[in-house]
């Protein structure tokens, strides 16, 4: 090897973080070497072996692959977070075209309880998280205010919310039944990955793309059904409740969620 292709070598090592690089000492060398340790070694003592270092990668050789950045990753991502990732910068449906983020969803990723909505609105769009405009925060005022009532210490970053699709659908149109097929496959992840006890559905939209109901959500709600083995309690969507005055509505709203969260957390 040229000395020019040598010196190449060594930079590539040096980039690489090798500080040092050890060269197999020849036969001859060895040799000399063990008689001077002989030579110094007082009569009837055991003399050491000296042994080589272990001889340095052939510098015409690339060092070996390392495995590909996502699959090392992947190795560190929780189950949620995977399903994130497979999502990606999703253009499945038409909803991508107008949306600005993906709202995936929020919460403890171990909850007991999952709250499963329409779709994200402009403010949920803008922020990427789930239920944080006006029916957002309705939302959390009966999360936090049920669990208050009956005694619970459990408040809203303690259960997990979602929605049927990630994507907001323009002027907050209701999901239409194609939209909600393709996204479901990543809500239905998403559940399976949290294994809530319960979960709790918020108006007509989410129990029909769930349930596949043939009644709507005022017969729907409080009444116990199941899906895929976990209980699942239909209720009013909080942007029902902030229609007018609905003082009824709420207070049917609070009687479900005061079962859903007795039922999981008692």
């Amino acid at each position: 090897m040229s000395e020019h292709a040598l010196r190449k070598q060594l930079e590539f090592y040096r980039d690489l973080g090798f500080e040092e690089l050890f060269v197999r000492p020849s036969e001859a060398e060895q040799a000399s070497g063990l008689e001077d340790s002989t030579a110094d070694a007082a009569p009837g003592a055991e003399v050491p072996v000296q042994r080589a270092p272990a001889p340095a990668p052939p510098l015409d050789e690339p060092p070996a692959a390392a495995p590909p950045a996502s699959e090392a990753s992947s190795q560190h991502l929780s189950p949620l977070q995977v399903i994130q990732e497979d999502i990606g910068d999703c253009t499945r449906c038409r909803l991508h075209t107008g949306r600005k983020t993906i709202v995936f969803g929020s919460g403890n990723p171990n909850a007991k309880l999952v709250f499963i909505g329409e779709g994200p609105g402009a403010d949920e769009d803008a922020q990427g998280l789930p239920f944080v405009g006006r029916a957002g925060q309705l939302l959390t005022r009966m999360i936090d205010g049920t669990c208050e009532r009956i005694g619970l210490p459990i408040r809203r970053p303690d259960v997990y919310i979602c929605n049927v699709v990630k994507c907001r659908p323009p002027e907050n149109r209701a999901p239409e039944l194609d939209e909600m097929e393709i996204c479901g496959q990543f809500l239905f992840r998403q559940v399976k990955a949290i294994q809530p006890k319960a979960i709790c559905v918020l108006g007509g939209t989410a129990a029909k793309a769930l349930l596949r109901p043939g009644v709507g959500i005022t017969k729907l709600r409080g009444n116990w059904t199941e899906w895929g083995g976990i209980r699942v309690m239909p209720t009013y969507h909080p942007s029902y409740l902030l229609r007018g005055y609905n003082p009824e509505g709420k207070r049917q709203a609070f009687e479900d969620l005061k079962e859903v969260f007795t039922y999981v957390y008692k």
